[in-house]
């Protein structure tokens, strides 16, 4: 009888066993778990962050923040006429001003409502109308009235009456 087998390998002999996955996902789940607990200690400042007893004095010293230095210029509401039809707008506002500027800012005030009623005289009822019309009326506004007050005077143009009629 013929014997086809490999003279060197007995028959006791077993091909070598590969080794599961389970190191490999154990591995995988510590290192997804470490670097996951890594993030959260410094990102909760529990490792590498200020610490505690600096930001209580900190806290401590600075109480309460205060005020910024400001102060508000209200304008005269204007209504102006929008058409043929008898639409009116009734439009109040006031500006958010540094307070050292305040003075030479109401100084301006006869300007600053030539200006605005220059452009919203000029600006058709269509434009009015849309939805974020109050946005861009707004910013064209404060941009008018930052030029004829000068940079750094008016912070911010508050529109505290805008009604279509």
């Amino acid at each position: 009888m013929t014997d086809t087998a490999d003279p060197d390998q007995t028959p006791d002999d077993d091909p070598p066993k590969r080794g599961g996955k389970l190191p490999l996902v154990l591995g995988l789940v510590g290192a997804l778990v470490l670097g996951g607990g890594g993030f959260f200690a410094v990102w909760s400042g529990m490792i590498l962050g200020p610490d505690k007893a600096d930001h209580a004095a900190q806290e401590e010293k600075a109480g309460v923040p205060d005020m910024p230095d400001i102060a508000f210029v209200p304008l005269e509401p204007l209504t102006i006429n929008l058409s043929d039809a008898g639409r009116h707008l009734r439009f109040r506002a006031e500006l958010e001003v540094s307070a050292s500027a305040q003075a030479e800012v109401e100084a301006l005030l006869p300007r600053v409502v030539d200006v605005m009623n220059s452009y919203l005289r000029a600006i058709a009822l269509e434009d009015l109308e849309r939805p974020a019309a109050l946005v861009r009326l707004r910013a064209q506004l404060l941009r008018r009235i930052q030029i004829v007050t000068g940079e750094g005077r008016v912070q911010d143009l508050l529109i505290m009456e805008f009604v279509l009629n």
